[in-house]
């Protein structure tokens, strides 16, 4: 059965997350019903992330087993074509090797975390990002940023409905940027890392707030990460400003072809 790598962008708002459940509209739902109307026996579906509850991607990725021949244009036109009217969308296909697994071929996972800082309430990007309306400061937020790089025990940033094994990661990188607004700041705070925890992201932004706010300081931030206890986080900020932007391959399987 050829196999397929997928790329999907999402909006994370209408879907009870990415895996499927019997009882509630889901990405890995959405795409799978689509997939059959290609096919009627297609596999179950895996993707590099399960995102949860109202969180986005623009880059997530899944692989699919077809029983006929397809050319990744045509698949991800036919698939896109069933997805409608729901915001999922194939925008890239890529025929893989048969051992090529979206998650399990992974080496790296990328989040953007979006604040939009001013007074006014948002309305065209209401769902789409974190809207906060007291003044936040950036260097605060990068000082504390700088404990939390490297591989440690992140149990204080971890949902107690985490299933990983264990709860020690290493955070690649934490960059956090400023775009001004007519109105206000945009905040973007870019993760990486080989694989995070359940919340993790969301834990780690929130906390990050509070020290933008003057709640914490950086060294509140080093302190709750030492502490490894949930009960240390900060509150832990909302699905609708997270994204999956992009998941690293050791061969990036939709890179053009050379020439």
């Amino acid at each position: 059965m050829p196999r397929y790598a997928l790329k999907l962008e999402y909006d994370g708002a209408p879907f009870a997350g990415w895996q499927r459940q019997a009882d509630c509209a889901t990405v890995q739902g959405a795409v799978e019903a689509a997939l059959a109307r290609l096919e009627p026996d297609v596999p179950t579906i895996a993707a590099a992330g399960r995102t949860d509850a109202g969180v986005h991607a623009t880059g997530q990725v899944a692989h699919c087993d077809m029983a006929r021949d397809w050319t990744p244009f045509r698949l991800s036109e036919a698939v896109n074509f069933h997805l409608k009217p729901l915001p999922v969308a194939v925008v890239a296909c890529a025929r893989v090797d048969d051992d090529w697994h979206a998650r399990f071929s992974a080496e790296e996972r990328r989040y953007l975390y979006r604040v939009v800082n001013r007074r006014a309430p948002l309305t065209l990007e209401a769902g789409q990002a974190w809207h906060v309306r007291g003044k936040l400061r950036a260097d605060p937020m990068r000082e504390a940023a700088r404990h939390l790089i490297g591989r440690h025990d992140f149990t204080t940033f971890r949902a107690t409905i985490c299933q990983a094994k264990s709860p020690v990661k290493t955070l690649d990188a934490i960059e956090i940027t400023e775009l001004p607004l007519d109105h206000g700041v945009e905040f973007q705070f870019r993760l990486r890392a080989r694989s995070f925890l359940h919340s993790q992201v969301r834990s780690l932004v929130g906390s990050l707030e509070r020290v933008g706010a003057g709640g914490w300081s950086p060294a509140d931030m080093k302190a709750a990460l030492e502490a490894a206890d949930r009960a240390a986080c900060g509150p832990v900020a909302p699905p609708f400003g997270l994204y999956l932007t992009g998941v690293g391959y050791a061969s990036d399987p939709f890179a053009e072809p050379a020439g």
